[in-house]
């Protein structure tokens, strides 16, 4: 355990403080079992209990999932040092499937590092090997689909990342003691109709702040934000198939969840697409160390997060088009690409059409089509070079990619500037120290002359400069009214 000392976490158990959940697991030797820190459980003797930083490694040790508390679903966390940041990377790929079909070198190239480097750092951060990690999240991933769906064993298998239903049965007994099918029926009280999943986070979470920063940026068609509901169409690649469907996202405050439904035909590609609503939510935000740091910036809403993106192409795309023009106006273009070259989707829920342009989509235009959505030239020709760019896999808009190289790479497209792409940073890739300098309304709302004024007075909220901007453009809003 290298994060924090055994009295710590024991403490933290008892309290059920909610602060640590994901950040531990602790092990009970009297029962076999291994817990997250908020488990509703009478606490055990501190002398049972051992303490582990992945659930993978808690396994490794021999100790068995708590049905009770369920770590599959304890959120994940952000690393606050270089190395960890690479490990999280790395973690946050196997989470996503990364590895189904793919090498460790493969793995290890994503996020930047040799291979020998990765496996050095990785069982520094989560205390098990990469091999290890993966196999623990295939079988987390499968226990909740188990408890959580009604999905026929077979596609359970499938969604889960093993080969074979046969495989994975042999795999899960060996591990857990159970077979697959005995689990089901002992948890078939809680299965629901559809895709229905819970999705934990560390509170506070400012749900309303975040719900607003959505909806005053919603393209029209793709998304909608109701009073407690964010709605949305995606478009996914899962096994070189592209996959298109909805998504629903309400709030469970006494749970401190997210609850997230989604439409069966994202069902192959589930683990993505859970992975994704957690990135648009900044679900592993640590708030505490956060709010702390930028002190009263944060009063009146403790625990704002800073929204990624279902797709870091769009984030580009609204990047550029938002330079130097009004939000509003933005959305209205938005809303005329999203129209012309989304891809329709079947069944959406009222008043959603389309899942926003795909980057292959916009590749292949003439600079024309975007000037007839609204454009300048020299922006329309930015967005598809971008989208080439992506497409070849030259560029890659995720978070915890190699983040120099990626930014260095933007930097050489004709018509992107340093607020594109620190914007591009902040909400496509996931960096929490992204500042969009010389930005307008920070300028005004702060009283900064220049671009280097406004650089140097924002150093104090370092290194979570991303989450002082989100604030500050509330504020900003709210000093209009």
């Amino acid at each position: 355990m290298n994060r924090l000392d055994p009295q710590t976490c024991y403490a933290a158990f008892v309290a059920r403080d909610r602060r640590f959940d994901g950040w531990f697991f602790m092990g009970v030797s009297s029962t076999g079992i291994y817990c997250r820190p908020v488990c509703p459980v009478r606490a055990p003797l501190a002398s049972n209990c051992t303490f582990y930083s992945s659930a993978a490694a808690a396994e490794q040790a021999g100790y068995r999932p708590c049905l009770r508390c369920r770590p599959e679903l304890a959120p994940g966390h952000a690393a606050l040092d270089v190395s960890g940041h690479l490990a999280q990377a790395a973690a946050r790929l196997i989470e996503q499937g990364y590895l189904n079909g793919r090498s460790l070198e493969d793995l290890a190239q994503r996020v930047g590092v040799t291979a020998r480097h990765l496996r050095r750092i990785f069982e520094a951060e989560f205390g098990v090997g990469l091999v290890g990690y993966a196999q623990t999240q295939k079988l987390l991933t499968a226990k909740r689909l188990l408890t959580d769906t009604g999905l026929p064993m077979a596609e359970v298998a499938l969604a889960s990342g093993f080969g074979s239903v046969r495989r994975f049965n042999d795999v899960f007994l060996a591990r857990y003691g159970l077979n697959p099918s005995r689990l089901r029926k002992t948890r078939q009280a809680s299965l629901t109709q559809g895709l229905r999943f819970e999705l934990a986070y560390r509170p506070p979470f400012a749900w309303r702040g975040v719900l607003a920063f959505l909806a005053q940026r919603c393209i029209a068609g793709v998304e909608s934000v109701e009073p407690e509901r964010y709605s949305r169409l995606i478009e996914v690649e899962q096994g070189g198939t592209r996959l298109a469907g909805w998504i629903n996202v309400s709030h469970v405050g006494k749970r401190h969840a997210l609850q997230v439904e989604v439409s069966s035909s994202l069902q192959p590609a589930i683990v993505q697409v859970l992975g994704l609503v957690r990135r648009v939510f900044d679900t592993g935000c640590r708030p505490d160390l956060v709010d702390e740091h930028l002190g009263t910036l944060v009063d009146g809403l403790p625990g704002m997060r800073v929204p990624g993106t279902f797709d870091g192409f769009e984030i580009a795309v609204r990047a550029v088009v938002g330079q130097q023009i009004s939000v509003l106006r933005a959305r209205q273009i938005l809303g005329r690409i999203a129209e012309r070259y989304g891809t329709p989707v079947a069944g959406a829920p009222a008043g959603l059409r389309h899942a926003f342009a795909a980057a292959p989509v916009i590749a292949g235009l003439q600079s024309q089509a975007l000037i007839d959505c609204g454009l300048i030239g020299i922006r329309a020709e930015a967005i598809i070079e971008v989208a080439r760019q992506v497409t070849a896999g030259a560029i890659v808009l995720e978070p915890l990619v190699p983040l120099q190289p990626t930014l260095a790479a933007l930097r050489q497209i004709r018509g992107i500037g340093e607020w594109t792409v620190q914007y591009i940073a902040m909400r496509a890739l996931g960096w929490p120290n992204a500042f969009p300098q010389g930005d307008a309304v920070l300028k005004k709302y702060l009283g900064c002359a220049t671009a280097a004024q406004l650089d140097d007075y924002a150093s104090r909220w370092a290194p979570w400069r991303a989450y002082a901007v989100v604030h500050l453009w509330r504020l900003s809003e709210e000093a209009k009214r």
